[in-house]
C-alpha cells in the first residue's frame, strides 16, 4: 500500500507506567486516586506523577467505571447560565469533585420543565453517580422523579419543600433581617420590595425575609409596595420598579428579589433621573460578580455561592458512597455588604 499511512500510537496502559518506575500496578493505581494517594510514600508518589507526565498516561475511565459500576461523573443542572451567581456554585462544585476523582456535566435548563426532563434523560443515558439541582421549584416533579429512581441528589441555592432531600441553601430569612435593619438605621421606612417568583425557595424565602425584617424593625408593610415578578430578569425587575414609581408614594428605598432584578430598577430610576444612593436608596441579593461595578456599586446580601457549592458536592459523594444517608439540610449564613446605593433619608 502506498501513500503515507500513520499508525495511530498504542495506548500507554497503567502497567507501562509501572515497568517504567518499577513498581507493582496496583501502586500506580493508588497514586492516581485522590482517596488512596497519601497511602503511598511522597517520594515514590512523584516518581508515578512525573512518569504518568511523560508518558502521557490518561486512565481508562471507561475501564474502571465496567470494574466499578461507576462513572465517576456528576451532572450538574442550573436554571440559568447567563446570572454569574450560578458560575460560582458550578466552581465550588467542581473544586471538589475534581479532587476527589470526578467530572462535572453542566447543563442549563432556562427554567423550562421539559428542558429538564430532557436534560434528567441524557445524564441518566451517560450513567451520572449522581446529581446536583439547582433549578428545583418548591413543588417538584423533578424531585419525585429523582426519589423514585434512587438517584443519589442533593439541591442546591433553591430546595423544593419535599420532606427528606438533602439540600445546601443560603439563609434567606437573616438576609432579609440584615436589609432592613441597614435601611431602618439609615432613616428609611417607606420601603417598598421587588419580589422574586413565590415557586422558587429562593423568591418566596426572601419575601418571607423581608416581612419578617420589617417586624423586626417595627416598620409597616404597604401591600401594594409589594409586586411580585414572574422571574429574576432584569425586565422584569425594571417593569417592576415602574409601577412603583407611578404611584407617587414618596418611596425612599427598595429592596429587589436579586442582583439582576436590581439592574433593571437601575434602568428605571437612570431613565426617571432619580438618583440611586440619594434619592432612593436599592439594595439586592446574591452580591454576583461584578456587583461593585454596577453604578453606583451595589448594597447586597452576599450569598456564599462557591461554598454553596463545595458543600453540595461533599454531601454528593457521601449519597453516592451510601444513598442511605440521612438527609441533611445546610443553611449557610450570608452577609451584608453596603455599598453606595443605599444611602441616608435625605
Amino acid at each position: 500500500m502506498s501513500g503515507d499511512y500513520h499508525m495511530a500510537k498504542p495506548r500507554v496502559t497503567l502497567k507501562d507506567v509501572a515497568i517504567k518506575v518499577g513498581v507493582h500496578s496496583s501502586t500506580v493505581s493508588r497514586v492516581l486516586n485522590p482517596v488512596t494517594k497519601d497511602m503511598v510514600t511522597k517520594e515514590i508518589a512523584n516518581k508515578i506523577l512525573s512518569a504518568v507526565t511523560e508518558m502521557g498516561y490518561r486512565p481508562n475511565t471507561f475501564a474502571q467505571s465496567l470494574k466499578t459500576n461507576r462513572s465517576y461523573t456528576v451532572g450538574v443542572m442550573v436554571p440559568d447560565l447567563s446570572n454569574p451567581a450560578f458560575a460560582l456554585i458550578i466552581k465550588g462544585i467542581d473544586n471538589f469533585l475534581e479532587s476527589h476523582g470526578y467530572s462535572v456535566m453542566v447543563a442549563n435548563s432556562y427554567n423550562l420543565e421539559n428542558k429538564q426532563k430532557s436534560t434528567l434523560n441524557k445524564f441518566r443515558e451517560r450513567h451520572v453517580d449522581g446529581l446536583i439541582i439547582a433549578t428545583a421549584k418548591r413543588k417538584e416533579a423533578l424531585i419525585n422523579d429523582c426519589i423514585r429512581e434512587g438517584t443519589p441528589f442533593v439541591q442546591a441555592v433553591r430546595a423544593s419543600n419535599i420532606s427528606g432531600v438533602c439540600s445546601v441553601v443560603s439563609d434567606e430569612l437573616i438576609g432579609g433581617d440584615m436589609v432592613i435593619s441597614h435601611l431602618a438605621q439609615l432613616g428609611h421606612e417607606k420601603i417598598a420590595y421587588i419580589a422574586g417568583p413565590q415557586f422558587f425557595s429562593t423568591g418566596f424565602e426572601r419575601y418571607q425575609g423581608f416581612l419578617q425584617g420589617m417586624l423586626h424593625n417595627g416598620l409597616e408593610v404597604e401591600n401594594n409596595l409589594v409586586i411580585f415578578c414572574d422571574a429574576f430578569s432584569k425586565e422584569e425587575g425594571r417593569n417592576a420598579a415602574s409601577k412603583l414609581l407611578a404611584m407617587n408614594k414618596k418611596i425612599t428605598a427598595i429592596y429587589v428579589g436579586n442582583d439582576i432584578m436590581a439592574l433593571g430598577v437601575y434602568d428605571e430610576l437612570e431613565a426617571r433621573g432619580i438618583i440611586c444612593g440619594r434619592d432612593i436608596s436599592i439594595v439586592g441579593f446574591d452580591d454576583m460578580p461584578f456587583a461593585d461595578k454596577f453604578n453606583p456599586p451595589l448594597t447586597t446580601v452576599h450569598t456564599p455561592m462557591v461554598n454553596v457549592g463545595t458543600e453540595a458536592a461533599r454531601i454528593l459523594l457521601d449519597k453516592i458512597n451510601d444513598n442511605n444517608i440521612p438527609s441533611r439540610t445546610i443553611k449557610l449564613k450570608p452577609d451584608l455588604i453596603v455599598r453606595s446605593s443605599t444611602g441616608p433619608l435625605a
